[in-house]
């Protein structure tokens, strides 16, 4: 029978246990009604670095650069993007854009496994690759596309208090979708689709 962690137990995971834990089935999650997803979803992927950091875990997420009537720009989420045809798979195309953004060496970072893949708003299906990344590590940001990069301690991103999901009403829909939102966090806020893909982790993590 699963039982849940605690938020302080999270940070005793080893990465074995990570790894054992992302075999759970999570659930696919969205960013609007899925009646109105039509049949042009694109497939893209994203990667979740984890850090250790004093003895505990953290996330490496990035901000992106700012572009006047970009959707997403200027808004903090996972390194990642819609896939190439010339990835051999979603795992590469996480590899290949966490490279690409911040610098990371495929050959320097472990795969742990994937969570369910998530609908965005802009009709991507995007799969989040979970990996450990050994820290401080010497990233190179694409300034272009890349305004900063940082960690969140995963303690705090698990607490309750630290984060609240409001009801919007979609454009397209008579009726609300939540969105989550996390408090901000030395000046940054992570809300939407990386809150959720976050959240998500967080609940099969707690997983035994």
């Amino acid at each position: 029978m699963a039982t849940n962690r605690t938020t302080s137990d999270l940070d005793s995971l080893s990465i074995e246990d990570i790894q054992a834990r992302l075999h759970a089935q999570s659930e696919t999650t969205y960013d609007v009604p899925p009646e109105l997803l039509t049949g042009n979803t694109r497939e893209a992927a994203v990667l979740i670095p984890f850090v250790r950091i004093e003895d505990a875990w953290q996330i490496l997420y990035i901000r992106r650069t700012h572009f006047e009537g970009d959707r997403h720009s200027g808004q903090v989420a996972f390194a990642g993007g819609k896939r190439d045809q010339q990835d051999d798979d979603l795992a590469a195309t996480a590899l290949r854009e966490a490279e690409e953004e911040i610098g990371i060496n495929p050959d320097d970072i472990k795969l742990l496994g994937s969570i369910s893949h998530h609908h965005t708003i802009s009709e991507f299906q995007v799969t989040p690759y979970v990996a450990e990344l050994p820290w401080p590590y010497p990233l190179k940001l694409d300034e272009v596309e890349v305004a900063r990069a940082f960690t969140l301690p995963l303690s705090w991103l698990a607490e309750a208090s630290n984060y609240r999901s409001e009801e919007r009403l979609h454009p397209d829909s008579k009726r609300h979708w939540p969105v989550v939102y996390y408090n901000y966090y030395d000046g940054e806020l992570l809300w939407g689709a990386t809150a959720r893909m976050t959240l998500t982790l967080i609940d099969v993590l707690r997983q035994e």
